[in-house]
């Protein structure tokens, strides 16, 4: 029997539930264009700040650099692991270069770069790939939330921060990075339903690069984009060219500004492209061509800058040429400092899991101290660790 069929169905005094079924926000306002939004190459991109234009191609260029760099360095044992974004530079930039001071980011484990361009220096941000420390910066002098390797588990912490900044009447705003791969880890929907419904200041930046290790997108998710999953949760999404520079900015400027004045959460989509690997660790021939990967190049987000500063007159080849040294110099910097052994001390094993240490973690740091004298001892040598409580 159906619902029409059962018993009062049809009576004309049977009483109307609730409409509790009906839409609570209106469904078109919240959907993506059916396009990547684009600026450069439009006439739009003409009415542009050149300033703006310049500093976004310099902090790309010196992007693409410190990918290379950091790749490099890994090849040469000064690094652990390296997961690059070259070829997603733009969204990595941009993601930066739209936060505040006060506003807070919150990175996934590739986001390495953005934190970079918010104003963290090189070592310290590959001081966790290198395993060297617990983070390698302090996550509140620089707002900066730890690199975040478990996927998508940052999100619901973003979220958390955001509205608690707002019940406390601080005007911040949270930028949540994550990957296509993150879209299909719970923390990611728990994390949109939570700040659609408080209307958290923030903004979730889906990097699109097409591959979860090796997972392309179409074995994830049979929606139409990424960006239209904002809609089950009552928030805005925004499709947008992830290799346009000028269209990340604009449209995560937006997203943060409505975030600010009390609009709530957006969702965006960056459609990009890992050129490289995974990480150092991955051969990415074995799930993806050539010619794939030769048809992205052509849509490179350094190319489209240096077109755009070429055709309005805003740089020459001597410009490209100082900004490409300013890369290199960076770089030259990175791998100087990345091949100085750092002194480690052991016992900060302990000293950083609990504010105040379990007996267990005492007798523990006892134990090891004990070896390391008695390594010391038998060598001849004063190698006693500093620091530390036993």
């Amino acid at each position: 029997m159906t619902v029409t069929e059962q018993r009062g169905a049809h009576r004309a005094d049977a009483p109307t539930p609730p409409p509790a079924w009906q839409p609570r926000t209106d469904p078109a306002s919240l959907l993506p264009d059916a396009e990547p939004h684009r600026v450069l190459g439009t006439a739009a991109a003409d009415h542009t700040d050149p300033a703006l234009l310049r500093r976004l191609y310099a902090e790309v260029v010196r992007g693409r650099r410190y990918n290379a760099q950091a790749t490099a360095l890994t090849k040469q044992g000064r690094l652990a692991v390296y997961p690059s974004t070259t070829g997603q530079e733009a969204a990595e930039v941009a993601a930066a270069l739209v936060l505040q001071e006060r506003d807070w980011l919150f990175p996934s484990y590739r986001d390495t770069l953005a934190a970079v361009a918010r104003g963290l220096d090189p070592v310290e941000a590959l001081t966790l790939l290198r395993g060297d420390r617990h983070t390698g910066y302090d996550p509140r002098e620089h707002r900066i939330a730890p690199l975040c390797t478990p996927l998508a588990t940052q999100l619901p912490h973003a979220v958390g921060l955001a509205h608690a900044a707002r019940l406390k009447g601080d005007d911040v705003v949270a930028l949540a990075m994550v990957g296509d791969g993150g879209t299909s880890e719970g923390d990611f929907h728990e994390a949109l339903n939570f700040a659609a419904v408080w209307q958290a200041p923030v903004v979730f930046l889906v990097q699109n690069n097409g591959y979860a290790i090796s997972v392309p997108l179409a074995k994830q998710t049979a929606a139409p984009s990424l960006a239209h999953k904002a809609v089950g949760y009552g928030m805005p999404g925004r499709l947008v060219d992830g290799n346009d520079a000028l269209a990340m900015h604009e449209v995560l400027s937006d997203a943060v500004a409505r975030a600010r004045g009390g609009g709530g959460p957006t969702l965006i989509e960056a459609v990009t492209y890992r050129m490289d690997a995974h990480t150092n660790a991955d051969d990415a021939t074995r799930y993806r061509d050539d010619a794939e990967v030769e048809a992205w190049r052509g849509h490179d987000p350094v190319l489209l800058l240096e077109r755009e500063l070429t055709r309005r007159g805003l740089i020459d080849e001597d410009g490209i040429q100082a900004v490409r040294d300013d890369a290199e110099t960076m770089a030259a910097a990175l791998r100087e400092r990345m091949n100085q052994d750092p002194a480690l001390d052991p016992m900060d094993l302990f000293t950083h899991v609990y504010a105040e240490q379990t007996s267990q973690l005492r007798e523990q740091a006892a134990q090891l101290r004990a070896e390391l004298e008695a390594e010391a001892e038998a060598a001849g040598t004063d190698r006693s660790p500093e620091g530390g409580q036993a």
